[in-house]
């Protein structure tokens, strides 16, 4: 692009949430306590004051409708990915929040956490930086053990448990679950973190993020009967157990069936799956999926995997105000990592180059803004491209998952293997 374009400025000072402000946070959050009656259960916060590290999963946006209700009145400053500002920068940074680009190595936003934690306040991260794909734990990077034991403050977590099962990633409408339930705990005091190392902390970390939302649901025997529960699954189920074939996945209603072979599975009520006929692989969501992740591992350490080459229109997104369309262009995920190259509407080249090190997992999107379709967006300090194939075959669940496991496999080979629930 020929023309200048104003780059977000991620470098500024945190704001304290304004006091007008704050009832609103409250108050907006309200609605969803009511209908959806969250069960919290506290263990070793009772008396937890502010400034603390406050940790979160991340399901659905409920998740930071809780966290509100749970640290209110006190203030908190929140991470949150460059889109959620788009439209709305004044008054997410008067709220408190502050911009990250997803799976980018910034060390800004360590200075202001500490900004954060300096003014008695609570530091709220998602350290997941993502929706959960089925309601499991998603990756945690390895480096949120060093930034709790270097900001010498107490880390309390926030794991919530039934915001998957009520307004899935896949398919966002609400499903009026209740009640959900949180925990929020305290993980470590200052001087715990003084005494653990970097692997403590970790590992204490991952443990109290593990969680599951569909055998949650199993286990209170709470019912979905939305009609349309099953819509979206397929792109999180985007491989057949029964004949193997990719991307040929479909859904209406409560039905998933596979095009290529015709088998069919009925997601019930209780947030399970059953074939019609013969056999159910898999009754458990979760278990299909991670039955995917380990065929995308097999093909990594083959060295097999590759999307080829995929025609992709790509949008920038620099700063909040909107997205721009860069132009048309190719998508290869390889065992090199990202490339997305192409010509903008100038003439100009433009290219995107992001080898295996530098990403242990990426962002992606379903039927994004509910108009572009399925994309996978890429991130540089400076910018981030929402990258939509099309006219091709392809599945970005896939992508995600190739993206772990190109990473572990060159953790592996350097010997440096990732602690498990890491990377």
């Amino acid at each position: 692009m020929k023309k200048p374009v104003p780059r977000f400025d991620m470098v500024r000072d945190p704001i304290r949430t304004r006091w007008y402000l704050k009832p609103l946070t409250k108050l907006l959050s309200w609605p969803d306590m009511l209908l959806h009656k969250p069960i919290i259960r506290r263990h070793g916060t009772e008396g937890l004051k502010p400034p603390y590290i406050l940790l979160c999963n991340h399901n659905a946006f409920m998740d930071f409708k809780v966290a509100t209700q749970i640290i209110y009145p006190n203030r908190a400053n929140y991470v949150v990915a460059i889109d959620g500002f788009i439209g709305r920068e004044w008054l997410l940074r008067n709220v408190g929040c502050i911009c990250k680009r997803k799976f980018t190595n910034d060390t800004v936003l360590v200075r202001q956490l500490r900004k954060v934690l300096d003014n008695k306040d609570i530091a709220v991260v998602y350290p997941e930086a993502r929706y959960s794909l089925c309601g499991t734990t998603a990756v945690l990077p390895a480096s949120i053990g060093k930034l709790c034991k270097m900001m010498k403050a107490p880390v309390a977590s926030l794991i919530c448990h039934g915001h998957h099962v009520n307004s899935p990633f896949w398919n966002l409408h609400s499903r009026g679950v209740k009640p959900t339930e949180a925990d929020f705990s305290l993980l470590f005091t200052p001087e715990q973190l003084e005494a653990a190392t970097v692997d403590e902390i970790n590992d204490k970390i991952v443990e109290a993020f593990q969680y599951d939302d569909f055998a949650w649901q199993k286990e209170r025997g709470i019912l979905t009967p939305y009609e349309k529960r099953a819509e979206g699954l397929q792109k999180v189920l985007y491989q057949c157990p029964h004949c193997g074939t990719e991307y040929h996945m479909s859904t209406r209603g409560a039905m998933l069936w596979c095009n290529h072979c015709g088998k069919e599975w009925e997601m019930t009520e209780l947030g399970e799956l059953r074939a019609l006929e013969g056999e159910t692989e898999f009754s458990h969501i979760p278990d299909w999926y991670e039955w995917e992740r380990s065929n995308v591992r097999k093909e990594v350490r083959e060295g097999r995997y590759s999307t080829g080459e995929l025609p992709v229109h790509v949008y920038s997104l620099p700063n909040a105000l909107k997205f721009i369309k860069l132009g048309d262009g190719k998508m290869v995920h390889d065992g090199n990592g990202f490339r997305v190259w192409g010509t903008d509407f100038d003439g100009d080249p433009f290219e995107m180059v992001l080898p295996v090190p530098s990403l242990y997992s990426c962002h992606i999107e379903y039927e994004y803004l509910g108009k572009y379709g399925d994309c996978v967006d890429l991130n540089t300090l400076q910018d981030t491209w929402y990258t939509y194939p099309y006219d091709c075959d392809f599945s970005v669940t896939k992508m995600a998952l190739a993206t772990e496991e190109l990473y572990y496999f060159y953790r592996e080979s350097i010997g440096k293997p990732c602690r498990p629930g890491l990377a």
